[in-house]
């Protein structure tokens, strides 16, 4: 199976943003560390299947509630 290194190339400049995207997204609303759960997103895109299982990992995990300051 041939695969063209352009398609290749176009397919990972368009995945690794949207994964470091929803990884931010995320992580923001699930864990405590939104920057370090960006990077690992980040990393994990240039292996497909990986950040697809890190993103599902991050959509199943339950939301952290961040207390609010009193006034």
């Amino acid at each position: 199976m041939n695969i063209n290194a352009t398609v290749l190339g176009q397919f990972f400049i368009f995945f690794i943003p949207l994964m470091g995207i929803l990884s931010y997204y995320l992580g923001k609303r699930k864990t405590q560390t939104p920057k370090l759960a960006t990077f690992f997103g980040i990393l994990l895109a240039f292996i497909p299947p990986f950040a697809l299982l890190y993103i599902m990992v991050l959509i199943i995990k339950n939301d952290i509630h961040h207390a609010e300051n009193p006034r």
